[in-house]
């Protein structure tokens, strides 16, 4: 397991590439007001760095949250088709190969694809709902919430 881990961890590097763009996209005349108003370090994170930044943490997470539901490769390779010792590398998706390619019972195995495929729109729609409340556009400010 802790192989896995680390090769999940080997992916941050476009995340953080991501990450990086959309700090980059705050202007930093906001910042530059914050210090004239008398602003901390930790007021400056709260209040300009995390609302500006929120678009591009709910891109991530929807993103990500897709990306874990459907790993697959990494757990094939480190743990075999039976998910390695107990079966902890058995994921969701090394599961659904199992039963449609070992078992040879593709209709469960598709069947089983289609129910992760709602838990994913599921969750996408709810992240998607919620963001109303944490997600910050500068366009939105116009509008009464």
């Amino acid at each position: 397991m802790p192989s896995l881990i680390l090769i999940a961890l080997w992916g941050v590097g476009g995340s953080a590439i991501i990450y990086l763009a959309g700090l980059q996209n705050i202007p930093q005349v906001m910042y530059e007001a914050a210090t004239v108003d008398g602003a901390n370090a930790f007021q400056k994170f709260f209040r300009i760095t995390l609302p500006l930044l929120s678009p591009t943490i709910f891109f991530q997470l929807v993103l990500g949250l897709i990306g874990v539901f459907q790993t697959f490769t990494p757990a094939f390779i480190a743990a075999g088709e039976t998910g390695g010792p107990l079966q902890s590398g058995l994921f969701y998706m090394l599961y659904i190969y199992n039963r449609g390619f070992i078992s040879l019972r593709m209709g469960y195995a598709s069947a089983l694809a289609w129910i992760m495929t709602l838990f994913i729109l599921v969750v996408t729609v709810i992240v998607l709902r919620s963001s109303r409340y944490w997600v910050y556009y500068e366009t939105d400010r116009s509008q009464n919430r």
